[in-house]
């Protein structure tokens, strides 16, 4: 079947599902593989709990004129989303980095819908399966997609452009994240550059930070792009008020108080209102968007119990992103401040050293205490407590409970350092 085909029967059913265990109503079932599971073995359980087709690429597992042979189920995916998202020319916007892209990700979507019918990648699905899944949320309605896209390797970004064909993009810095999988810090700038890449080779629009030296020397010489920063001229000029703990800032006169906590937010912040200008929201309603938005899932959260202020960051960490939190952490006020660190994932041979350098950078800050929670912390040389598994600080917890003062906790996705808060 040719995906002009395929994609007329998807419009008659606009819902794809890849999981038979989140059916709820009809949709396409993708019959998608992985390292422990062959999604064609679900293709009946999926028909039978309301999938109206199923798309495998198994011979053996047809049913009859419901399940729909094809050479490559994945590919299939990915090039329906493209076809999907030429089908109605919506316009894409684009954003990666290595820090911050999620929250980056709903400022936008929170400014740019209060003018227009916008999409915008769920959670954190930004890889060659999620960004087609995205794509095909677009409707006839919708007026602007707004694309996420993680990579842990060069030409991933690449790929991902070649589905999404972006109008527009947007990098929001480039940090020591997945140093493992791009080669080091050269290699991380060089695969996240590859969104400005394929931009600026159809000659599409950037936005970019012009405060950020690698940035402003990629695009010197290119001329469809809009800038923000704090003093540049020919830039969205966004003044940084304060961190106290939330990021306040100044546009056009206009201050803006968000529900961000730490400075490293204000290019997030800055980002939002820079595509929602050129976009035309706007000022007032931006400022709305933006005072209106409230981070949750454990990224940069306030949480207030009794007894304890926690600043929860705990959704993803590297050492870039680490080392900015603990330095924000220190500039808020706080007493008996405490840090719960995890470790930090996919940095490959530079792994000791840069558990090394935020196990000392937490040492000299002066905290009441420091924890350092890991494999990977734990063989530091440090005088902070050390506990190579989340159990061990459990145990220690219920010997030594933490009642009152001002906490930080923060890691990689793998370590789920949340759960610290049951132990409170």
């Amino acid at each position: 079947m040719d995906i002009a085909t395929l994609h007329s029967l998807f419009l008659e059913t606009p819902n794809v599902c890849t999981d038979t265990r989140k059916i709820d109503g009809p949709c396409i079932f993708f019959a998608l593989k992985g390292d422990n599971f062959n999604g064609n073995a679900y293709a009946r359980q999926a028909l039978d709990k309301g999938a109206v087709l199923a798309v495998i690429d198994e011979e053996e597992y047809q049913i009859d004129n419901r399940t729909i042979l094809v050479s490559d189920v994945l590919k299939t995916l990915q090039d329906l989303a493209l076809y999907h998202r030429n089908f109605y020319g919506t316009k894409v916007l684009a954003l990666t980095g290595s820090n911050g892209k999620t929250t980056t990700k709903e400022l936008i979507h929170s400014v740019l819908k209060s003018k227009y019918r916008t999409i915008a990648t769920r959670g954190n699905l930004n890889n060659h399966i999620g960004v087609p899944l995205t794509l095909l949320t677009i409707t006839s309605e919708t007026e602007i997609a707004i694309i996420e896209m993680g990579a842990n390797h060069q030409k991933e970004i690449a790929f991902l452009c070649t589905l999404a064909e972006p109008d527009f993009g947007y990098i929001t810095n480039f940090g020591k994240a997945h140093l493992e999988g791009f080669g080091g810090v050269q290699g991380v700038i060089k695969g996240k550059s590859e969104l400005y890449d394929h931009l600026i080779a159809r000659e599409k629009f950037i936005f970019f930070n012009a405060d950020d030296p690698i940035q402003l020397e990629k695009l010197e010489r290119y001329h469809r792009k809009a800038g923000y920063s704090k003093d540049k001229p020919n830039n969205k000029i966004i003044r940084f008020l304060r961190s106290e703990p939330f990021v306040e800032m100044e546009l056009e006169g206009l201050p803006i108080k968000s529900h961000l906590i730490g400075a490293y937010n204000f290019p997030n912040c800055c980002a939002a209102l820079l595509i929602g200008g050129y976009f035309e929201v706007p000022v007032q309603d931006m400022k709305q968007a933006i005072e209106s938005y409230i981070p949750m899932d454990n990224r940069s959260q306030l949480i207030q119990r009794e007894g304890l202020t926690i600043v929860l960051d705990a959704y993803n960490a590297n050492p870039s992103s680490m080392k900015v939190a603990l330095e924000n952490f220190k500039s808020i006020k706080g007493k008996y401040k405490r840090v719960f660190l995890g470790d930090m994932f996919e940095l490959g041979q530079d792994s000791e050293i840069e558990h090394q350098q935020i196990a000392e950078l937490a040492d000299k800050m002066g905290y009441r205490e420091v924890f350092l929670i890991g494999e990977h912390f734990f063989k530091t040389k440090t005088a902070a407590k050390k506990f190579k598994s989340f159990e061990e600080l459990k145990e220690y917890l219920k010997e030594h409970p933490v009642k009152e003062g001002t906490l930080f906790i923060k890691a990689s996705r793998g370590m789920a350092l949340e759960r610290i808060l049951d132990l409170l």
